[in-house]
């Protein structure tokens, strides 16, 4: 079996959904651009060399329909060449593709790929423009099919016993955390600077166009406080502890990484930047689908041949407080290794890049630190889980 190791990788800044930063960049753009970002620090490598680009999406329609991996291959590399493909798990999309890109690499089917992911919930809204549930799949007793997420972080919540409290503290040390990040500079060279123009009716009935660039993830706040959270009322269930402050913010972001296989990696004469070992996926319940981090974990550990006890340093989607905390307390993790610079709940969830912005900050993360394994994973609509097992060189 081959060795695949990823060379690049950088993301977006995250901004708000639907009025923040990007509201006005494509979520096609943002890919694009990242990825021409990217390959610009290979300026003597022939981009027609690239087997795949292939790119997570949750809501694959409209601005993100038309397969739209394609029209980020276009795009980005701008060689008709390269081929493009979508992948949707969900929240775990720009995961999986990292997964897909390394295991064809080892196969031989491959050599070198761009994966990651691209979601602009400011374009395209949670489920999409049109969902239809199958009602007699709903009637015949599986209505959880369909659930929103907050309800099933309210089921988490009560199933796993955690309280308000928690879930408060738990959001106000994501934001504290990130806004310390921040202040320490430990993003800057992960993100890929985006110009942004917005065209608009001045004053003066005329139309004006001014730009600005986007470097910065725009969630964390610096006024909240546990307070100010516990103020919150709830907003999926009318008893219920679940907050828009103690859940993920709605968000627009991409990004990607460029894997190698040995050989091409040893002919260019580049440094590898980690390699994934492992990467699973299990179901759970859709009903508490924000456990599904508890069994896929361990099942990417042990078809790794790793124990919990060999991770250092884990970047665990924060979907909910409820389902970070209780997944964190059912696999008994040190939460000192889990989300050290924030988590979705302060720096946003772009639903299909997260797993593959996950992985860029992991991977910064850990070079600082010296770690040798880490772990990406998060929960998955429908009652799915996904972990992926890095080893940072």
């Amino acid at each position: 079996m081959k060795t695949a190791y990823i060379v690049k990788a950088y993301r977006t800044a995250v901004g708000k959904a639907p009025k923040g930063v990007f509201r006005f960049k494509r979520p096609d753009e943002l890919a694009a651009e990242t990825i021409q970002f990217m390959m610009d620090e290979l300026p003597d490598f022939d981009k027609k060399r690239i087997d795949d680009v292939i790119v997570g999406n949750a809501m694959p329609e409209a601005e993100q329909g038309l397969n739209v991996g394609r029209l980020i291959s276009l795009m980005g590399l701008k060689v008709e060449d390269v081929p493009g493909v979508t992948v949707n798990r969900y929240c775990a999309s720009g995961l999986e593709t990292i997964g897909m890109a390394t295991a064809k690499i080892q196969s031989g089917m491959a050599d070198c790929i761009i994966a990651g992911g691209a979601e602009s919930m400011s374009f395209i809204p949670m489920g999409g423009y049109k969902p239809t549930p199958d009602y007699k799949v709903a009637a015949a007793g599986h209505e959880d099919y369909y659930w929103g997420m907050g309800l099933t972080a309210e089921a988490v919540a009560n199933q796993y016993k955690i309280s308000r409290e928690d879930q408060d503290e738990f959001a106000y040390n994501s934001h504290m955390k990130a806004l310390k990040a921040q202040a320490e500079g430990k993003f800057d060279k992960q993100i890929v600077p985006i110009t942004v123009e917005q065209t608009f009716i001045n004053e003066n009935g005329k139309k004006e166009t001014k730009s600005y660039v986007v470097k910065q993830d725009e969630g964390p706040r610096a006024g909240t406080s546990v307070a100010a959270l516990a103020g919150l009322r709830p907003v999926f269930a009318a008893d219920g502890s679940v907050t828009a402050g103690n859940s993920s913010q709605m968000s627009d972001g991409a990004a990607f990484v460029l894997i190698m296989s040995e050989d091409m990696v040893k002919e260019l004469n580049l440094e590898p930047i980690a390699r994934l070992v492992n990467f699973a996926s299990s179901g759970v319940e859709p009903r508490i689908m924000g456990i599904g981090p508890v069994k896929a974990i361990p099942k990417a550990l042990k078809q790794a041949g790793l124990t919990l006890n060999d991770i250092e340093l884990i970047e665990l989607n924060e979907a909910f407080a409820s389902q970070a905390l209780a997944v964190t307390r059912e696999l008994n993790i040190n939460p000192e290794i889990v989300n050290v610079n924030g988590g979705a709940i302060s720096l946003g969830h772009p639903l299909g890049c997260t797993g593959a912005k996950l992985s860029v900050q992991l991977f910064d993360e850990m070079k600082r630190r010296g770690n040798k394994y880490g772990i990406v994973s998060m929960c998955v609509g429908t009652g799915q889980g996904s972990a992926g097992i890095y080893e940072v060189l």
